[in-house]
């Protein structure tokens, strides 16, 4: 090696030091600044909850009340949380929908009408770009309600209700940036969303239909989604002979009969394991009675399919179809394959 190149190895292990004190110095900085605007949005947000009044429960009422729905509007990020509060409203059982301001004055304003209410977001109350909507809802009388950042602005005068934001300074260092403004509007457009929900006693159930794909709709998928019905059920009576029951477990293709009483209830189950465990000479000639297992693991069509899948795999001896039953009677069976298609885990 040359003395240049060995010179240079010596000033690199010099530097290095110094340039890791640089880089945790500038990590240190970066995550003090995360926590500075999250303690910030998190202290706007707890003031926001302190100063929730009459008129915020004027204004649950008035979007419950509606025979219509609730257009959320907003310009520029306020617009971008107008979205995602439309859209929260509609999940949860408030039909609700987003008008772009620019394009309302285009034909859009057609969109809105006299049954239903505006919830406007601006947080200066100036955005020039809500007029033509303020001036329609006032023209129609359909309810207006802002969110807005005080009492004196133009969208606050022109409101039926008008929800205040705390004066909290914006997270951005300029303080220019909507930050904190759109975190709390945000939060306001939630707790309305929740209020309601809880307002009209809105259901899993209902919250399923309105949810069916990903993770939420399998989560709340039922054994009754994706069960196979009466038609595919494998099923024998106690006294017939094994050689029959065994035709039957093939032609269903579930591993399994369920075996019932005279009065169509459910007392057994016979299982490949049953077969295996039984296996001789007079196996096929065995009535029902003898080789089926008793008391088998059922579960109701109205049980969750994650529960179905719970119970398959956390008993003491796991299996891959369980049958369906109402008042003891199987309705439906349904297999670990049929859930794990179904995205149920």
């Amino acid at each position: 090696m040359s003395q240049r190149s060995t010179a240079l190895k010596h000033l690199n292990a010099r530097a290095l030091p110094a340039q890791k004190r640089r880089s945790a110095a500038a990590s240190e900085a970066v995550i003090a600044t995360g926590r500075r605007v999250l303690r910030q949005e998190a202290h706007a947000l707890n003031a926001l909850a302190d100063i929730l009044d009459g008129d915020f429960t004027q204004a649950v009422e008035l979007f419950f009340g509606l025979k219509g729905r609730t257009v959320v509007t907003g310009m520029g990020k306020s617009g971008h949380v107008a979205r995602k509060i439309a859209a929260t409203f509609a999940s949860t059982g408030t039909p609700a929908l987003f008008v772009h301001p620019g394009e309302a004055s285009h034909g859009d304003l057609g969109m809105i009408t006299t049954d239903d209410a505006v919830l406007a977001l601006s947080n200066s109350g100036e955005a020039v770009e809500l007029d033509a909507i303020l001036a329609y809802t006032r023209r129609f009388a359909i309810p207006l309600v802002a969110i807005t950042g005080g009492s004196d602005n133009t969208l606050a005068r022109a409101a039926d209700l008008a929800l205040i934001l705390p004066r909290e300074p914006e997270a951005c260092p300029m303080g220019l940036a909507p930050t904190t403004s759109t975190t709390v509007m945000l939060g306001l457009g939630d707790a309305l969303a929740v209020a309601l929900m809880e307002r009209r006693g809105f259901s899993e159930e209902e919250y399923r239909t309105f949810h069916p794909g990903g993770q939420i709709g399998r989560v709340l998928l039922k054994v009754s989604d994706i069960m196979h019905g009466s038609q595919a059920l494998p099923l024998v009576r106690r006294d017939q002979p094994m050689s029959e029951a065994i035709i039957v477990m093939t032609e269903r293709g579930f591993g399994c009969a369920g075996v019932i009483n005279g009065k169509g209830r459910l007392i057994g189950i016979v299982t490949d394991g049953d077969l295996r465990r039984h296996m001789g000479p007079g196996l096929t000639e065995s009535p029902v009675d003898e080789v089926m297992t008793r008391e088998p693991k059922t579960i109701g069509p109205e049980a969750l399919a994650a529960e179905a899948l719970g119970v398959m795999n956390m008993s003491d001896k796991p299996f891959t179809a369980m049958f369906v039953v109402e008042d003891r009677k199987p309705i439906g069976i349904v297999s670990v394959h049929d859930l794990l298609r179904a995205g149920v885990m």
